[in-house]
C-alpha cells in the first residue's frame, strides 16, 4: 500500500479458517486488505489477490505494532497451541501483545474471535483462553466487538473421517440427540468482515450461530445419506476421553482444558445465551453443507 491509498483492513489467522474467510470476503467487496503471517510464503497467494502482507509473530511487540499501522481496523485472533503445556500462558501473552501493539499502532477498532462462554468467569477450559483475549483487548479502551461464536462445524472432521471409514461416528458431546449450536467457519469469517466495515464506539458483544441448533445424530445422518452407508453414533464416555484423544497431540493441561470445556458445552453451563448484553446473530450455512462436504472429501 502506498501512502496515498486507502487505509487497510488489517486480518489475521488468513492459514486458518475463519481469517481466510474474512480476508476473502473484504477482498471480494473491493476494500484494501492486509493480512498478517508468520512465514512470507504463506502470504504469497494473498498478495496476488492484491492484498498487503505483514510478517509478524504475534508475541514480538515491535512486528504487531508495524503490522497494526495505518489501518482502518483489524480483525484479530488468538490461536491456541494444544501441544504446549503453558498453552494458556502463551494464549496470555499473545492477547497482551496483541493489546499493547494496537494501543501503538492507534489502531480505531478491532474484531476479535471469541467463543460462546466467554462471558462464564470459570469452568470452561479452553475457552478461558478467549476471556483473556477479550479482557486484555477491552483494557485497551480501543472500540471492539468481541465475536463470540458457537462450536464450528469443523470439529467435526476427523470425526466424521472415521466414521466414514468405520461406520461410527464417535462423539464427545452428548446427549446425541441433544442439539446445541454451530456455525460454519466460513460463516464467522464473512460475519467477522460484516462487522469490521460497522461504525461503533465502546465494545460490543456478537454471538454467531448457525440457521438452527444440530445434534450429533444430525451429523451421522448427513454422513450416511452422502456416504450411501448406515452411520451409528457413539458416545466416548468421559473417562475414555484420555484415550480417545491419545493421538492428537495434547499436552496434559490441553486435554484438561478440553475435558471442563467439554463437560461444560454438554451441561448448561456454556450457552449461548447466557450473556444479556450480546447481540445474536445467525450465519446461514447449514450443517449439510459442511458435513457433506467433509464425507466426500475422506471417502
Amino acid at each position: 500500500m502506498t501512502a496515498s491509498s486507502p487505509l487497510p483492513y488489517v486480518v489475521f489467522g488468513v492459514t486458518g479458517r475463519t481469517g481466510a474467510a474474512a480476508a476473502d470476503t473484504l477482498l471480494r467487496a473491493g476494500r484494501p486488505v492486509r493480512v498478517v503471517v508468520r512465514d512470507p510464503t504463506q502470504g504469497r497467494p494473498w498478495a496476488a489477490r492484491g492484498a498487503d502482507v505483514a510478517v509478524a509473530d504475534l508475541t514480538d511487540p515491535d512486528a504487531m505494532t508495524s503490522a497494526l499501522g495505518r489501518a482502518r481496523g483489524a480483525y484479530v485472533v488468538c490461536p491456541q497451541h494444544y501441544g504446549r503445556d503453558d498453552l494458556f500462558e502463551h494464549a496470555g501473552l499473545i492477547a497482551s501483545t496483541t493489546a499493547r501493539a494496537a494501543v501503538a499502532a492507534q489502531v480505531p477498532k478491532l474484531v476479535a474471535l471469541s467463543s460462546v462462554g466467554a462471558d462464564r468467569t470459570s469452568g470452561t477450559g479452553w475457552i478461558g483462553m478467549n476471556r483473556t483475549f477479550e479482557q486484555r483487548l477491552e483494557d485497551t479502551g480501543i472500540p471492539a466487538t468481541f465475536l463470540r461464536a458457537a462450536y464450528f462445524m469443523e470439529n467435526w472432521t476427523p470425526l466424521v473421517g472415521h466414521a466414514v471409514q468405520s461406520g461410527t461416528l464417535p462423539s464427545f458431546l452428548a446427549p446425541a440427540r441433544r442439539p446445541i449450536p454451530m456455525v460454519a467457519t466460513a460463516d464467522v469469517g464473512s460475519a467477522a468482515a460484516a462487522l469490521l466495515q460497522d461504525a461503533w464506539t465502546g465494545n460490543r458483544i456478537v454471538t454467531l450461530s448457525g440457521p438452527r441448533g444440530y445434534t450429533p445424530n444430525d451429523v451421522a445422518a448427513i454422513v450416511a445419506a452422502t456416504v450411501g452407508r448406515p452411520v451409528d453414533v457413539a458416545v466416548v464416555p468421559e473417562a475414555a476421553w484420555p484415550d480417545a484423544l491419545a493421538d492428537a497431540g495434547f499436552s496434559p493441561a490441553a486435554l484438561a482444558g478440553f475435558t471442563e470445556m467439554t463437560r461444560g458445552l454438554n451441561g448448561p453451563h456454556i450457552d449461548m445465551k447466557s450473556d444479556p448484553c450480546a447481540v445474536e446473530r445467525a450465519g446461514t450455512t447449514p450443517l449439510e453443507h459442511v458435513i457433506a462436504g467433509l464425507a466426500r472429501r475422506t471417502s
